[in-house]
């Protein structure tokens, strides 16, 4: 009996430290099973190359949650980190190439822009006493907005001497994996090895505490958020440099990817807990993911679904370690309801300045006799958009219209806000151009049913009924692209697309066009295709992650400019040599590309005539006079031998 219950006893002990082990290990455990399954799914997943490219993608994301970590070990959380990154890139970009300051120096503005974001977020979040998710969402809105304002919507092409940082050191080391490293050191001495790392945990495990043994917490606080703005300002250069520009929207959405690092990685939200490895480790799982679902060619859709997936089990995984004794829980301060009072009084105060400043930025008298016409753009990240909306405004001004202009940034539910706004606030007419066709619908339903004219532009409107759709042929563009890229190869070849946003009417035109237009040339193989979201920096991770699975690949044909320069950069040297790639829109970006020669061609269309004859409809269609269902404006191919005398 004795012996019986010593083995129970003994075996209970030992599944309790294999459960303690797989728990304290969870992140690394799913990071080596995750490897083996794309591995046993892809024969292309376990290549050299293909590593060093997923720790390419994992870079970014790698080094905006190592600021992460230090923010989330503190108790504190930071959602400005990617708007803090794309306002660094933005900086270095204006100041170096536009105002000719040194690049050593526009670097260091850079950095020092990281840090006066960082020191604002820890100046309200310790002194005063606003809720970190309340400061930093904030610095997210701001910091997105300057960079937009600085760089006027438009891409801003990055010094050569930084743009080396995407590059490779002897051919085959990426930059960005050296700089993760480094990053990733630098942090792991930090938490590890510093008085300001012992700071966060012990801030993290009981501020009160903490603040009690004489710590001065309010400047710890200073410190950590300068930290985590000092690594969102090397991640945005980073990322600027992959893509040999600063884009005012890029890394939208990286903070999410990064607090999901984070908690993967095995910190606590709760505070205590965390490092350097586990947060690596969590970046690069994400990474492991996109990078082996794109190869095993899964739907966008799926994508997000899966990784929803894992972030869900992360967070299930903190419970139970802290349920199991494995995680310390950080006690509440608990100054209770004076400071929740303070911190919604601040919130209030917060509130009615940004609708008192709001109002008086869009104030004016409404008696105006001037039609009053909406414009609603999915993105004005992208030249494309940014063209539409100078040609509307130039018909704008010369009919005498009132033309608002407001930018979806590629989130079709903020869109959705803006059309329900421009219809409640009566205006007279409306453009919209669709982040997603199908998600438009409602709002311009609402717009209908209150007799307000819709004109779409660029891509139509999915269950609902616009009085006019002012768009390129994009079928016979599509068709013009194939059989561009298709002669170019001589009737044979492989090739793979890049397509645009699933759900808009441009990316399935343009789409069925590549499909009948290859029709006609059996020779021509596609090996692929996949959606990047009419995105660059999407366009060059996908198109990373297609030269492995096809590194015999000799034409490209994308959806948009955007999605070509993304592929462009991410082929190097074989573009427009070994490979040719055709893109379309005609966008200031790739006809400079077209007549450097390394996009082969552009389907160009005119958007300034768009936006022009969006304006003209909207106007006719409030008047009453009759108005084309569908006005197409003509596209034309435009390469290098055509490109000089092309107006656009």
């Amino acid at each position: 009996m004795a012996a019986d219950t010593l083995k129970s006893s003994t075996g209970a002990g030992g599944a309790a430290a294999v459960r303690r082990l797989l728990l304290d290990n969870g992140a690394l455990t799913a990071l080596i099973v995750l490897v083996i399954a794309m591995s046993a799914l892809s024969g292309d997943f376990l290549t050299t190359d293909n590593l060093l490219n997923v720790g390419v993608q994992a870079a970014v994301t790698a080094i905006l949650a190592f600021g992460m970590t230090f923010v989330i070990v503190s108790a504190g959380i930071d959602l400005s980190v990617g708007s803090v990154a794309a306002l660094s890139a933005t900086v270095l970009a204006w100041s170096a190439t536009q105002q000719g300051v040194p690049v050593v120096i526009a670097v260091l503005l850079a950095v020092v822009t990281g840090i006066a974001c960082g020191l604002v977020n820890g100046f309200l979040i310790a002194y005063g006493k606003v809720p970190p998710f309340i400061a930093t969402l904030a610095m997210l809105s701001v910091g997105r907005g300057l960079s937009l304002v600085i760089s006027e919507g438009s891409p801003i092409a990055f010094p050569d001497s930084v743009s080396h940082l995407g590059d490779t050191l002897g051919g085959w080391l990426p930059v960005p994996v050296l700089v993760l490293i480094v990053m990733g050191l630098l942090a792991a001495f930090v938490l590890g090895r510093t008085y300001i790392g012992r700071s966060m945990y012990a801030i993290g495990g009981n501020e009160e505490a903490a603040r009690l043994s004489g710590l001065r917490v309010n400047r710890q606080k200073l410190a950590i958020y300068a930290l985590s703005g000092v690594f969102a300002a090397v991640a945005g250069v980073v990322l600027a440099s992959r893509l040999s520009s600063a884009q005012p929207q890029a890394a939208d959405g990286y903070e999410l990817d990064a607090i999901a690092a984070v908690v993967i990685g095995g910190a606590s939200l709760a505070g205590g807990t965390g490092k350097a490895s586990g947060t690596l480790i969590g970046a690069l799982i994400l990474a492991v993911l996109r990078n082996g679902l794109n190869l095993l060619s899964v739907s966008a859709f799926w994508q997000q679904v899966v990784i929803g997936v894992v972030i869900a089990l992360a967070v299930l995984a903190d419970t139970a370690r802290r349920k199991a004794g494995a995680t310390p829980v950080a006690a509440g301060t608990g100054d209770g309801k004076r400071k929740q009072a303070v911190t919604y009084g601040l919130a209030a105060v917060v509130t009615v300045a940004v609708v008192g400043a709001t109002s008086l930025l869009h104030g004016g008298s409404s008696s105006t006799a001037n039609p009053k016409v909406g414009l609603a753009l999915s993105t004005l990240n992208n030249p494309f958009f940014v063209q539409i909306q100078s040609g509307a405004r130039a018909e704008a001004k010369k009919l005498g219209v009132d033309l608002t202009v407001t930018d979806a940034q590629n989130d079709a539910s903020q869109q959705a806000n803006q059309l329900q706004n421009f219809t409640s606030s009566g205006y007279d007419s409306i453009i919209v151009n669709p982040v997603d066709s199908d998600a438009a619908g409602p709002a311009v339903r609402a717009a209908d049913k209150a007799k307000i004219p819709v004109i779409a532009v660029d891509r139509g409107v999915n269950k609902a009924t616009t009085d006019a759709l002012v768009a390129s042929d994009n079928v016979a563009g599509g068709e013009l692209a194939a059989k561009t890229v298709a002669e170019k190869l001589g009737g044979t070849g492989k090739i793979v697309i890049l397509q645009g946003q699933a759900g808009t009417s441009a990316a399935r035109e343009r789409a069925e066009g590549f499909a009948k237009g290859l029709k006609a040339y059996p020779g021509i193989r596609v090996l692929a295709q996949q959606p990047a979201d009419f995105d660059r920096t999407k366009g060059l991770d996908v198109m990373s992650n297609l030269l492995q699975a096809h590194p015999d690949v000799q034409g490209v044909i994308a959806a948009n400019d955007e999605m070509a320069l993304g592929a462009i950069k991410a082929l190097g040297s074989k573009a427009g040599k070994s490979v040719h790639v055709v893109g379309f829109d005609g966008t200031p970006d790739g006809l400079n590309a077209v007549k450097g020669g390394t996009l082969y061609a552009s389907v160009a269309q005119q958007p300034s005539q768009l936006g022009k004859i969006a304006v003209d409809n909207a106007l006719k269609a409030l008047r009453g006079e009759k108005v084309e269902q569908t006005v197409k404006v003509p596209v034309k191919v435009v390469t290098e031998e055509n490109v000089a005398g092309f107006s656009g």
